[in-house]
């Protein structure tokens, strides 16, 4: 079905243009110019998706874009320029050295919940690493999607960059092709069906899933401030966000002091009514906020609760008393529901993690030394983030990506250039020097040869 729209990118990646370091960082310069210019019209489509305030618009999507691409500009010629390695004294005359090759054409399939920022960083990598990429938007954000499809268009010829979009068929159709490398940010379950799908073209993948990020609390803390930077976390993007704490562990001498500052911070971030703020966000479809109600009967409501479906509104809302084997506690959230467990012993926090698939993130809240090494040493997650939340996954010094169950690769700075870059090892012999041993018949002796190997 779209084996044509493949054949033109394939066709104009093997003219060689996009290879050109220069070309590429023209390519940059043009989506930071199609960013800036249509800044307003960005922040309107997030505005009608998802109800997001321009304020959060831009900060979580079209101004970290724009960062990304900055430094990527800046940085390109140095990270596409060969790196020299060491080579063996036993073949003296030669060098040896990396290349950062493009992989040819790209797939990118993105998601609803930060429409934006998740079309435009993986595309970042793709076009500074020389590749050429097909980009599949989701269709539960249908106001950027469309925006983004019209200025791609409009800025870049299909043959380089093309937007295409649809429903599952239409994805299921472009999985069906051949493409050099596929770049998916979504959920586990889909996850699997990409990866799937991949396989059998044998096409190299990053998955960008997600997973239930535990918050363990120690008793060690500022309460006030850990318990606005959960909260921040939690319900930015009304919990839309995959590296959202999906639950908090708290310890639990100080699990109603937790509480009560947790409450607190609601109030002070979204008033007395969170449905009248102007920077709490919107569900963004009827199948989700159904799924998000249907989870609502997993513990004790001790704030919030109060939905509306007409307007695809969930309040903030915490819960305790969890029924561990509820659904709750069992799939990602993916929501503004948030409970909280209480523990003993570190022990017992870390237990509870590890007993559970790999999650994409994990937050701490301690000053303890010892504590902070025995989490990092005895838990496997995608990133860590101690004593806040979110902000590990914001930096361009900082890969994101995940482990296990919460995916694979990642991406954010360098990463995303060498993410959308093959590795090309290269050594290069000169004619002057030559080693004979290395030839039959083999007249060295055994106990020489394995001398002479230790120069390799």
């Amino acid at each position: 079905m779209y084996k044509e729209v493949l054949n033109r990118q394939r066709e104009f990646f093997r003219s060689g243009a996009t290879r050109d370091v220069e070309f590429r960082k023209e390519q940059l310069i043009k989506l930071k110019d199609l960013i800036v210019k249509n800044e307003a019209r960005f922040l309107a489509a997030l505005r009608n998706d998802l109800k997001k305030s321009d304020m959060e618009g831009y900060l979580t999507e079209v101004g970290f874009v724009l960062n990304e691409l900055d430094y990527m500009i800046k940085k390109l010629n140095k990270f596409a320029h060969p790196r020299a390695v060491k080579t063996p004294i036993a073949y003296f005359g030669s060098k040896s050295y990396i290349m950062a090759e493009p992989y040819g054409v790209i797939l990118i399939l993105s998601p609803w919940n930060y429409p934006f920022q998740l079309t435009m960083a993986p595309l970042i990598g793709a076009i500074a690493a020389g590749n050429c990429a097909i980009i599949k938007p989701s269709e539960h954000s249908p106001h950027t999607s469309d925006l983004i499809e019209e200025l791609i268009s409009e800025y870049f010829d299909g043959q380089y960059i093309k937007v295409i979009q649809g429903e599952i068929p239409e994805t299921q159709a472009l999985l069906e092709e051949k493409f050099d490398y596929i770049f998916f940010t979504g959920s586990t379950f889909v996850g699997k069906i990409v990866m799937e799908a991949a396989s059998k073209h044998l096409t190299p993948v990053t998955l960008e899933l997600g997973g239930k990020s535990p918050c363990i609390v120690d008793k060690d803390i500022d309460i006030e401030l850990t318990a606005r930077r959960i909260a921040w976390g939690k319900f930015l993007n009304a919990g839309q966000t995959c590296v959202a704490p999906d639950y908090v562990l708290v310890q639990r001498a100080i699990k109603e002091e937790l509480l009560d500052s947790l409450k607190k911070a609601v109030h002070d971030f979204y008033g007395e009514n969170p449905k009248d703020s102007e920077y709490y966000v919107r569900i963004i479809n009827e199948r989700h906020f159904d799924r998000l109600t249907n989870l609502l009967d997993g513990g004790h409501i001790v704030l919030g609760g109060d939905t509306d479906r007409k307007d695809l509104y969930i309040s903030p809302t915490i819960l305790q008393d969890v029924v561990l084997d509820h659904e709750l506690m069992e799939e990602e959230i993916f929501g503004p529901l948030l409970p909280v467990l209480e523990y003993d012993r570190i022990e017992e926090a870390v237990e509870f993690v590890v007993d559970r698939p790999k999650p994409l993130a994990l937050y701490l809240f301690t000053e303890d030394m010892d504590k902070k090494k025995y989490v990092l040493r005895n838990t496997s997650s995608g990133g860590v983030c101690i004593n806040d939340t979110i902000t590990h996954m914001t930096t361009k010094w900082l890969p994101f990506g995940g482990v296990g169950d919460s995916g694979m690769g990642r991406y954010h700075g360098k990463a995303s250039f060498d993410t959308f870059s093959h590795e090309k090892s290269v050594l290069e012999s000169g004619f002057t020097f030559d080693t004979k041993q290395k030839y039959p018949p083999y007249n060295t002796p055994l106990d020489k040869m394995k001398k002479l190997m230790r120069f390799l």
